[in-house]
């Protein structure tokens, strides 16, 4: 019974992970601006997982209290702007590197639990970190002293950064609402989006035809409602260690798809750079030791 759980887990996760990766290709697909990709994906995922939530027996009684659902919504303004910034970053850098750059998540988790709860991370974690921004200047693939900021590529660069922050921000928050189904507060967080960007979407520029507004509702029901329905219930059965293994394929279809879709060809320190992050998540991850953390704690005269 464990190990069928165990395979259920894996496939539900593995499906997650790659539905994720095909979220750029629907984003350029649907022809719209960014305020209005992000509002029909709030508000087609709204409902879809109101009736999920409804079918669960999940929206009464009432769950939340004013703590949780002040929390429950903060990360949810988090999301849906992390959703803005990555979704923006595609047009400027290409949907293969914004995905590799916004996978720098786990070290803005790390420095968020420095500054937030005083948790000190391990030589071994910044070795970790280190060699992920390394992996970041490549990706930059920009000539030394000719860093320009006001380039798109670059703007593309820090919009996934921020998307990445943003992420880990919520993460941090929603890590505190114990008790709730995940699936009530993605509702939740859903019709906030929806509410938030109604005022900023463009209604005047809506989609001209079938398959434009396939990929918005495709975004809300698939890779809002089902993605996250499948997310969650892999995230109860699988250890962490696995989830952090399975959460590559992510990345790895999004490039996939960005080079099939869209022809995009990465240069080699580009590819270097997307590895060199992806090794150093990994190693966040799923803790892998890289000697650090033994030699810093020993005493500095044994050392010398």
């Amino acid at each position: 019974m464990k190990s069928s759980s165990s395979l259920s887990g894996r496939l539900e996760m593995i499906a997650a992970m790659a539905l994720s990766g095909t979220i750029g290709f629907f984003v350029v697909e649907s022809g719209q601006g960014v305020w209005n990709v992000v509002f029909f994906r709030c508000l087609f995922g709204a409902l879809g997982l109101f009736v999920y939530c409804g079918a669960k027996g999940l929206l009464l009684p009432w769950r939340f209290t004013a703590r949780s659902l002040t929390l429950s919504l903060v990360a949810g303004a988090a999301i849906v702007l992390n959703w803005v910034l990555l979704f923006s970053s595609y047009g400027h850098a290409s949907i293969s590197v914004a995905t590799a750059v916004y996978n720098t998540q786990p070290f803005f988790l790390i420095l968020l639990g420095a500054v937030l709860f005083g948790e000190r991370p391990t030589a071994d974690m910044l070795g970790f970190v280190a060699l992920a921004f390394a992996g970041l200047l490549l990706v930059s693939d920009v000539e030394m002293g000719h860093f320009d900021l006001s380039s798109g590529y670059v703007v593309g660069l820090l919009q996934a950064s921020g998307a990445a922050l943003l992420y880990a921000v919520a993460s941090v928050i929603i890590k505190r609402l114990k008790g709730f189904s995940p699936h009530l507060i993605a509702l939740v967080q859903a019709i906030l989006g929806t509410l938030m960007l109604l005022p900023l979407a463009d209604f005047s520029h809506l989609p001209v035809d079938a398959a434009q507004w396939g990929c918005l509702i495709v975004l809300g029901v698939v890779h809002t409602c089902i993605m996250y329905i499948l997310l969650y219930s892999a995230l109860q059965k699988l250890p962490t260690t696995l989830i952090a293994v399975l959460s590559f394929t992510y990345p790895v279809v999004a490039i996939l798809v960005d080079h099939l879709a869209f022809g995009r060809t990465l240069s080699l320190n580009q590819w270097s750079g997307i590895l060199l992050i992806l090794i150093g998540s990994a190693g966040v991850n799923l803790k892998w030791r890289l000697g650090l953390s033994r030699s810093m704690d020993r005493p500095a005269m044994e050392r010398g």
